[in-house]
């Protein structure tokens, strides 16, 4: 019974605590999907210590801790990867011109969805509102916005791979 109240206990921090969480990721990685890479990651190992946590009000120091060493570890990794080279690789130009069709593109996916779905990705992907912020925005409850966002990027997924968007050529290209 005891394991069981531990792992209510996390979910319910997880649950109170993961706004704050991802504001302090987001302090400490600069773009939006690495800081919730990085929760993720600090809350997957955090969650096999919980118990040890004696004192549940240190948890955010603790959690903080985790991410800080996370983002060290892949600080470190990616720096590996570096290889010094004595060429230079050529620059090449930039003229917004793909990124200008890649918002085109997006734009004559996104009008596929209902009104709401559409609501609901701008509000959460390019507004960048956590589920609960969506929520009160649109005046819906957080679940109806999850299963709202699932089903909208779903469709949007299919449109994408599906719709002549030339998305699987695009990827297919960058894997080369």
């Amino acid at each position: 019974m005891a394991a069981s109240s531990g792992v209510l206990e996390f979910e319910e921090y997880v649950r109170t605590r993961q706004d704050a969480l991802l504001r302090s990721a987001r302090r400490l990685v600069p773009d939006p999907v690495d800081a919730q890479d990085l929760v993720q990651t600090a809350l997957v190992r955090t969650y096999p210590r919980w118990d040890g946590i004696a004192d549940k009000r240190l948890a955010d120091a603790y959690m903080r801790r985790v991410m800080i060493n996370t983002r060290t570890e892949w600080w470190r990794s990616r720096r590996l990867e570096e290889v010094p080279t004595g060429d230079l690789p050529e620059r090449s130009v930039d003229d917004g011109a793909e990124q200008h069709a890649d918002r085109e593109m997006l734009r004559d996916v996104l009008r596929v969805l209902a009104p709401q779905q559409r609501q609901v990705v701008l509000l959460r992907h390019y507004g960048q509102l956590s589920t609960e912020e969506t929520a009160r925005a649109l005046g819906m409850s957080a679940g109806t916005v999850k299963s709202t966002l699932h089903r909208a990027l779903a469709r949007l997924r299919h449109e994408l791979e599906h719709g002549g968007y030339g998305y699987r050529r695009r990827e297919s290209r960058c894997a080369a």
